[in-house]
């Protein structure tokens, strides 16, 4: 749980009226330590609030229209969603596992990009960089060792 982060006040300062369900949603995202699949901050939303998947959707898309989350496309052809840089969270690349399915959050410093150069050799604004890096995590490889998959 994220003790830097107080997510009614977030929402507030982006013009975005603290509601239940919203606050919910985005602890969820906040709080996770990887980032989450829509089923996954579905299923931990039933457990405290009632809310219906379409609910669920126009909230993400809110919260990510606002800045506040992003939407992180994972190799599987589907998203997962996690906070968004701020003030007590740097950018940061991703880890997917082509066999789990599971994403995870790599340190800042694992992978620099040098976005000054892109900009010197393609004249454009950058405001935003997604590093996602595909393979196969440390479980998945243990599992192989013992038997196929």
């Amino acid at each position: 749980m994220c003790q830097l982060c107080d997510y009614p006040e977030m929402l507030k300062h982006v013009d975005l009226a603290p509601l239940p369900n919203r606050v919910a949603v985005f602890e969820i995202v906040g709080n996770s330590p990887a980032p989450l699949s829509v089923q996954e901050i579905f299923e931990i939303v039933r457990r405290s609030q009632r809310m219906n998947r379409v609910t669920l959707y126009r909230i993400l898309d809110l919260l990510v229209e606002k800045g506040l989350v992003h939407r992180i496309s994972a190799g599987d052809r589907s998203f997962r969603y996690g906070l968004a840089p701020n003030a007590n969270h740097p950018n940061h690349p991703h880890f997917y596992c082509n066999r789990c399915g599971n994403m995870e959050c790599l340190a800042p410093e694992a992978v620099n990009v040098d976005t000054r150069s892109v900009e010197r050799t393609f004249p454009a604004l950058i405001e935003r960089v997604e590093i996602r890096l595909d393979g196969i995590c440390r479980s998945c490889l243990r599992g192989r060792k013992s038997g196929p998959h």
